[in-house]
Formats: C-alpha cells, structure tokens, sequence
C-alpha cells in the first residue's frame, strides 16, 4: 500500500516544510493544489516555489487551477452568497485533485487534509487497523508549535483506500463518527460510515503559525471570510491574540451565531514530548516558533 499525500495550498513554506519533513518516510506521493483565485475569489499569484524543497522534490505533483468554478454567483454581495461562492472553490480545489491519483492502485491510502493537518501514520490505532477509511483525531495548537488548545480535539485528516475513493469533497466531508452495520440511514447516506476507523493520537492540528499581518490576510480570503469580513477583527486584535495567548474565535459557538469572533480562552503551554519527534529533534531550527515563555 502506498500513501498519496493530498493538500492545497496558499503560500504557507513554513508548514509545508513542516509537514514534507515529517511525513517523508511514511508518504510515497506528496500532491500539492493551488488556485490562481483565494477562497474569496481575488485573483492571486502562484505561490509555490518547488525549488524550495529540494529533497521532496522527486515525491512531488504540484497541480494548477486556472479559473474560478462555472457556479459562482457574482450577481450576489450577501454574506450567504460569499459564503456558498467559497465553498464552490473549496470543493473546486478538492476534488481537482482526482487528476493525480487517477492511477494510483485500489489499496493505495489517498489522504486528504489542510496543509496545518498532519496525521500521525506511526500511531497504532492506524497501524494495526484494516480500515478503508479515517478520520484522523489530532491535538490542537494556535500561533506556536507548543501552544495547546485543550477544549476539542480536531478530526483533520481523512484518508480512504483509492477504491472506496468518491470524490474528495465526498472526502473532506465525512462524519467524524462511526456508525454500527444495523444504521439502515448509512444505506442511503455517503457521509455516513460503517468501516471508518476513527484514529487516536492521530497527529497535530498546527493552526496560525503566523505574524498578526499574515493571519489578518488568511482571514480574509479563507472559506469562512464572510464571518471575519462582519467580524471588525483588526490586525491589532489579532496581535494582542497572540501576545496575550488567546483565541478569540468560539469553535463551539453553534452555525447560526453571527460573531464567532467573541471568545477569550487562554492557551496551554506543553511539554515538548507530545510533538512530532521531528520537531522535537530540530527545536533549534523552529524556535521562533516555539513559546518559551
């Protein structure tokens, strides 16, 4: 079984150094997706630079997408309207994806994530599984590799078996659950799953590794910008964020809330040993982004 690796991409080295160096030895095929459009729908310059990674450069597939979905509605200023636009281009960037894996053999692990979502392929609940298909349960940090947010877990990752493979937005939106062979819902139901292994210790959620300036820019133009856009959060506001440890935006606040931005929950501190070991080996090469306060 080989491991196709399967994200997009923005303009974030940092974590795909990250990422590239500690999935190197499990992963065959590193597939890299970016779009001349942000999520937003601003037209943007190719960010990806091959040459910057020399030593996964024979593992890589970078692919291209030239224009926007045929789908967006550009009649349409509402924030639903904005909203429904980036999902339009997220599953775009997805499932552009099926141009890279159309050869891959049915029993080849085709994983899907953020490039701030790395699973954790040395974890035995994924080792000694048989599964077709995973979630991925992995540890939360925000603004530097050490700083844990302990409120939830994050089902980032998901990975099937090429043969089981719909599309990868079918992918992408799979139910963080397992249901029992008698659900008669999961016979008519894609994001519903029996064989699905849900993976602990399945890796590391490293979220906003970024200046106040860089994260304000992301906000701006990621899939939920529409909520950030009505937000009013400033580039200030984020640095104090940072400064002071705190995440402002309310994951658990329910979907119909119109400020998620309205949380003020402190950061942990974490000891080194529930990192990836690579990290933990090469602190040296990371330490601006480790907190040593």
């Amino acid at each position: 079984m080989k491991i196709i690796d399967c994200t997009t991409y923005y303009s974030e080295d940092l974590m795909l150094d990250i990422r590239f160096n500690i999935l190197n030895q499990y992963v065959d095929k590193f597939i890299i997706t970016e779009s001349k459009f942000s999520h937003s729908g601003k037209k943007k310059p190719l960010n990806f630079n091959i040459n910057n990674f020399p030593k996964f450069k024979d593992k890589i597939e970078y692919l291209v997408i030239e224009d926007e979905p045929d789908e967006i509605d550009t009649t349409n200023i509402s924030s639903s309207t904005k909203r429904m636009n980036s999902l339009l281009r997220i599953e775009q960037s997805y499932n552009f994806m099926m141009n890279a894996v159309k050869d891959a053999s049915d029993n080849d692990l085709i994983c899907l994530s953020d490039n701030d979502e790395i699973p954790n392929f040395n974890s035995k609940h994924f080792k000694e599984s048989q599964n077709d298909i995973y979630i991925f349960k992995q540890l939360f940090f925000y603004y530097k590799l050490n700083l844990f947010y302990d409120l939830m877990p994050w089902y980032g990752t998901k990975a099937c078996k090429k043969k089981k493979l719909l599309s990868f937005s079918w992918l992408r939106n799979l139910k963080n659950k397992r249901y029992p062979f008698w659900r008669i819902d999961t016979f008519f139901s894609k994001s519903k799953q029996t064989n699905l292994k849900i993976v602990e210790n399945g890796g590391w959620h490293f979220t906003n590794l970024k200046s106040a300036e860089e994260i304000y820019t992301k906000l701006s133009n990621f899939g939920h910008h529409n909520e950030f856009d009505n937000s009013g959060v400033t580039v200030k506001d984020i640095q104090m964020c940072i400064d002071n440890k705190i995440v402002n935006y309310n994951h658990q606040a329910d979907k119909s809330e119109d400020n998620k931005y309205n949380a003020n929950y402190k950061l942990q501190l974490v000891e080194d040993k529930i990192l990836p070991n690579y990290l933990i080996e090469h602190k040296e090469k990371y330490k601006d982004w480790f907190d040593n306060s």
